[in-house]
């Protein structure tokens, strides 16, 4: 390839993240865990970033852009320091057509990187909610928090998993547009934009989401942020642990591998294997 070119081509983004989906499905255990950690907790600040900007914003359209003009930079750090990001690992299938890694490789990445970013977002969740950080706006920040996760409860399984797959797509488009790049503008950029499409979009990301409903539900959990959300008429009934877990995290978890992984499939099937002339 001419070194002139600041780009890898669309092939080349494919072969890469074969390469790259492999050495993550033969990562050990606790080094998944503990980078997945920190991109839970740079994806859940990327939530908490877009809470505390919109809360005040009775403009939705407005409220959205500003979220996605935020939100990004949370993927962008993770694809600049190597985090491990459940979503963008969706597409190791791609590894697994190449015959470059397992399908144990894949389920044990998939495992441990998602606990992993449950616990990076939630104890992020538990801080802000604890700490006083919503207390901006008189507990306005709060009772929007509460009303945010409520809202996410709320959504029917259906919805759920197609926006799920919707938001996976984008952000692994993000992931491979980062990939393509070979210098740090040109990764923070291939994140951003995709990834400012879906939070515009409102489409619903597992990992964004083990911040913004756990964070609903601590700051529902105290009893100064409770009446003021109940006084600004916001329905909490959908609010549970139970309706989060099953109603919300399952069916978007489901969505965004069916996004990612699919992406992966069609990508191999599209560049790799058309170029290795397989049958």
């Amino acid at each position: 390839m001419n070194p002139q070119i600041n780009l890898f081509t669309p092939a080349e983004i494919v072969g890469n993240y074969a390469d790259i989906g492999a050495k993550k499905a033969s990562t050990p255990i606790w080094k998944l865990l503990l980078l997945g950690v920190l991109a839970g907790f740079l994806i859940g600040m990327g939530s908490a970033v877009t809470n505390t900007a919109s809360h005040s914003i009775e403009n939705v359209s407005v409220a959205r852009i500003i979220s996605g003009l935020l939100f990004p930079f949370g993927l962008g750090m993770v694809m600049l320091i190597g985090a491990e990001l459940f979503t963008g690992n969706c597409m190791i299938p791609i590894s697994i057509l190449e015959k470059k890694a397992s399908v144990g490789g894949m389920l044990k990445n998939w495992l441990f990187v998602y606990l992993g970013n449950f616990t990076g977002a939630l104890l992020l969740a538990v801080g802000c909610a604890y700490s006083g950080q919503l207390n901006y706006s008189g507990g306005g920040l709060a009772v929007y928090t509460i009303k945010v996760a409520a809202g996410k409860c709320d959504i029917s399984v259906g919805p759920a998993i197609v926006m799920g797959i919707l938001c996976n797509l984008l952000v692994c488009m993000g992931v491979l547009c980062a990939i393509s790049a070979k210098d740090t503008t040109g990764k923070i950029l291939g994140a951003y934009i995709p990834v400012a499409f879906f939070v515009i979009c409102g489409f619903e990301h597992c990992v964004a989401n083990m911040y913004y409903i756990p964070a609903g539900l601590f700051a529902n959990a105290i009893p100064e942020y409770a009446a003021k959300a109940a006084e600004a008429g916001i329905n909490t009934a959908a609010l549970t642990w139970g309706n989060y877990f099953v109603g919300n995290l399952l069916p978007v978890t489901i969505g965004n591998i069916l996004g990612g992984a699919g992406l992966g499939v069609v990508l191999w099937y599209s560049y790799l294997k058309k170029a290795k002339g397989a049958g």
